[in-house]
């Protein structure tokens, strides 16, 4: 494959990546309710290894459920974070069609990437959020940003092909 090929595997990954967390933020109720039944189930693989989790699934399913029963619009909200996450993948359609002109938005990628880690931790600690799952969040950061770098290095040397 070629230079442009592998670029665009690689911003196919991370749109992907951005579309999938975009859409499951919308159901997050029902999402919960079935995480936690999946949980209690005993029907995942491995079931020592989610113990940590059932309490934690089970209390921000409770607060779902409770909250948007008395105050739906508090969805409102995670509504505008699902949209955010269908946008930013948007923005990757520019170095998409062309990577080295749109080198910046990668770039801007990989920023964004980095400042997860620090806004996980510090709101994650803020908000009594478990040490695990603010692991679980900012993980997802790391693993975007092997795409992108990836993407970052492939379109550097696109660029000084192009250049040369």
């Amino acid at each position: 494959m070629s230079t442009l090929a592998w670029i665009r595997v690689w911003l196919v990954v991370v749109i992907l990546g951005l579309v999938v967390s975009g859409v499951t933020a919308f159901p997050l109720e029902a999402e919960l309710g079935a995480a936690s039944a999946a949980l209690h189930g005993g029907w995942l693989p491995f079931p020592e290894l989610w113990g940590w989790a059932t309490p934690w699934v089970d209390r921000v399913h409770d607060a779902l459920v409770a909250s948007y029963a008395s105050y739906p619009f508090l969805a409102y909200g995670t509504d505008w974070l699902a949209f955010a996450h269908l946008m930013i993948a948007v923005a990757f359609l520019g170095p998409l069609r062309d990577p080295v002109r749109n080198v910046w938005v990668i770039r801007w990628g990989l920023v964004m990437c980095a400042v997860v880690v620090p806004l996980a931790l510090v709101a994650g600690a803020v908000r009594g959020i478990p040490w695990g799952w603010q692991l679980i969040d900012l993980s997802f950061a790391v693993i975007a940003a092997v795409p992108l770098t990836a993407a970052l290095l492939l379109t550097r040397r696109l660029g000084v092909a192009e250049a040369g």
